[in-house]
């Protein structure tokens, strides 16, 4: 199969391109960065450089492909990050349209059944129903969970104040993803031919943040690492002052409430879906502590 991917070699660009390779398929990967081209090509795929956002540029990386795999960047810009997000998208599915793409799996998000109050995941949810007018193509959206490696942001405020936490409690019950469970997932979709639309959630564990200090904590030689649960105000203060975009730390401080609230996470978990990720919180321990 001719094979376009979009997201370079992030955590999850990088294991799917090399599992594709390897599975014997044509592979562009879709870059915005020049220099990424020469890793791209030693994986023994192509790269097309250019932005996702330009409708020409995806329609020529997209042509002839027999599957796409569409995966806007998160947090474009520092400001109009929703509207960014969603031009992102319109772009794609004009490119998948002009370019007569049959199969495409969408990289979405839990909470994505949402039209407001999951911050940043709003635009996610703007691109499926985007995606859903799209004639004659085999769709499938992606909601993955928390991604795991989104715990890593956590390691200045472990190191500097002994705690780890955010403005939800220690009992909120989060479906976690690993990058290299998505890629997997990803790779699988891509060469069914289902028809018509439809959701896959993408999830590697689900635990409470109580688990993850603890875990975490047994990890890195901090037993009795705590979750602290702050407020709003405390949660948006604190990544303002970690250096985040106003506008970013609003929706960050947003989704954070949305979780706290569980309407991010109620869809994935009244759908009874199995949870098919193999890696779990105490793999991804070992990668924490191998890195902190």
């Amino acid at each position: 199969m001719k094979i376009t991917i979009s997201g370079s070699l992030g955590n999850i660009g990088k294991p799917l391109t090399t599992k594709l390779v390897a599975s014997g398929h044509d592979v562009t990967v879709i870059t915005s960065n020049n220099d990424r081209v020469e890793a791209i090509e030693a994986l023994g795929a192509k790269a097309a450089v250019g932005s996702v956002g330009d409708a020409a540029f995806l329609k020529n990386a997209f042509t002839n492909a027999d599957a796409v795999f569409a995966m806007t960047p998160p947090n474009m810009g520092g400001s109009n990050v929703i509207d960014n997000t969603t031009e992102a998208g319109k772009a794609f599915a004009a490119a998948i349209k002009e370019a007569g793409v049959k199969r495409a799996v969408m990289l979405s998000s839990i909470g994505a059944d949402l039209s407001g109050g999951n911050g940043p995941i709003a635009g996610l949810y703007n691109i499926e129903k985007i995606y859903e007018t799209l004639e004659n193509v085999s769709l499938t959206f992606l909601r993955a969970g928390f991604f795991f490696t989104n715990l890593y942001n956590d390691v200045p405020m472990i190191k500097g104040a002994g705690i780890i936490g955010s403005n939800y409690s220690a009992a909120t019950t989060i479906p976690f993803v690993h990058p290299v469970d998505i890629a997997d997932a990803v790779a699988e979709e891509l060469q069914k031919t289902p028809s018509g639309k439809d959701i896959r959630y993408i999830i590697s564990d689900v635990r409470t943040s109580s688990d993850v200090a603890k875990v975490l904590g047994l990890a890195i030689d901090k037993p009795e690492l705590p979750w602290i649960e702050f407020t709003d105000e405390q949660a948006l203060g604190g990544m303002k002052e970690a250096g985040l975009p106003i506008e970013i730390a609003e929706l960050y401080a947003e989704m954070g409430s949305g979780l706290r609230s569980g309407k991010i996470q109620e869809h994935f978990l009244n759908s009874k879906t199995a949870v098919d990720g193999k890696i779990k919180l105490e793999d991804f321990a070992k990668e924490f502590a191998a890195k902190f």
